[in-house]
């Protein structure tokens, strides 16, 4: 008998407002008996019928509801929607290079699929998902015909789940980096050990957008330049970009995409960003332009506090260090930093500057990154455009 998932009462208004999680401590009682990662029907606390996911005793969301009607998870349920999804980004215009499933903006909860030229790279995220990875692999050779598909399940967030981390190869085959074209410049991406799936598609637009705040500048400071994707796009108006990262794979990742696209205006500049800034502060080195686009501060809750000091930390120390009508422009990947939170963060560092700070400019992340409204964990890229007098 499947399990039976009812909710105390008043729980499932998130839940019929479109939101896929069911957690634990919102259920009142358990019927019937299932194998864990196997189809749950979740009910409200006065027996109407919500809909179904899959469920997880191992983990703090119990259930992940993707099923609002009576259908099932069979083969042309998975067909049906990663065709979908694919054909929303495609009549947005992507084509090369694109997020084509994000997990429950897509009704896919815990499903990360990401086109690179011929080849796929997934996440699977949860118990559930992870069970059905051979029939949603067939599903998406069968849609697509990708050259190859390649595991990227190796983040921690799995551990909730009860799942060790994994990656490698399922379908065909895959080369160690895969050529793409964004915005016109080509990229290679490091798929198997690169960061998250080798590269942040996320940025797509917003890297294409610092070219007209770039646009004649003596010189361009990247910080946090991972593989370069700012930094290749500063590089197409700037006079000079210096790219810099803590790490020096991210560095020569950088040095062979500027090879690739022929372009020479591009230093390479290793060490820990919050030193490097200081330095040029003490220096009094100053720029057109400062990209801070570092990595998620907080993964909890609890972190936001001390991500809060370090956001802090270098946007103040930017803002000192950008030439009078220059640019900063700062991102945030972290959903715990929530947009009011973010914004709060500059108002303080801009009055700390003691510099006059514009704001120009805000975005999110890329529409093939698409959020839920009725689940803020789904928006959490931040991105501003800030002129400092």
């Amino acid at each position: 008998m499947c399990y039976k998932i009812y909710l105390k009462k008043g729980e499932e208004k998130r839940i019929v407002a479109g939101h896929s999680w069911v957690y634990a401590n919102e259920v009142a009682r358990i019927e019937g008996k299932d194998k864990n990662g196997s189809l749950a029907s979740v009910y409200a606390h006065d027996g109407r019928f919500i809909g179904k996911g899959y469920i997880n005793h191992a983990s703090k969301i119990l259930v992940r509801i993707f099923i609002r009607g009576d259908g099932v998870d069979d083969k042309d349920y998975y067909l049906s929607a990663l065709s979908s999804a694919n054909a929303y980004r495609q009549r947005l215009g992507y084509e090369n290079c694109y997020r084509m499933v994000f997990a429950e903006a897509d009704n896919l909860p815990a499903l990360i699929v990401d086109k690179y030229g011929d080849y796929l790279v997934i996440q699977c995220l949860s118990l559930g998902i992870d069970l059905r990875k051979k029939l949603i692999c067939d599903c998406l050779v069968e849609l697509f015909h990708p050259n190859g598909i390649y595991e990227r399940s190796d983040v921690a967030v799995r551990k909730k789940e009860g799942l060790a981390e994994i990656k490698g190869l399922l379908y065909g085959e895959v080369p160690d980096y895969c050529e793409i074209v964004e915005n016109g410049l080509k990229m290679l991406v490091d798929v198997k050990n690169g960061q998250k799936t080798g590269y942040f598609l996320d940025q797509k637009e917003n890297r294409f957008a610092v070219r007209k705040y770039c646009a004649g500048a003596d010189e361009v400071l990247d910080c946090f330049c991972n593989s370069g994707g700012f930094s290749l796009n500063a590089s197409t108006v700037a006079k000079k970009v210096i790219a810099c990262d803590i790490s020096p794979l991210a560095l020569k990742n950088v040095e062979d995409n500027a090879k690739l696209n022929g372009i020479e205006n591009i230093t390479t500049l290793q060490g820990d960003v919050f030193e490097v800034l200081r330095s040029f502060r003490r220096e009094k080195r100053q720029f057109d332009t400062v990209i801070l686009d570092p990595p998620a501060f907080c993964k909890t809750a609890d972190e936001v506090k001390d991500a809060y000091r370090g956001y802090k930390d270098i946007n103040l120390t930017a803002m000192k260090i950008v030439k009078s009508g220059g640019f900063l422009i700062t991102c945030s990947c972290s959903h715990y930093m929530t947009m009011p939170l973010f914004e709060k963060m500059l108002i303080e560092a801009a009055r700390e500057s003691g510099r006059r700070v514009r704001s120009v400019e805000v975005k999110t992340q890329a529409p093939d990154h698409p959020s839920l409204l009725c689940a803020e964990e789904t928006q959490y890229l931040k991105f501003f455009v800030l002129q400092v007098e």
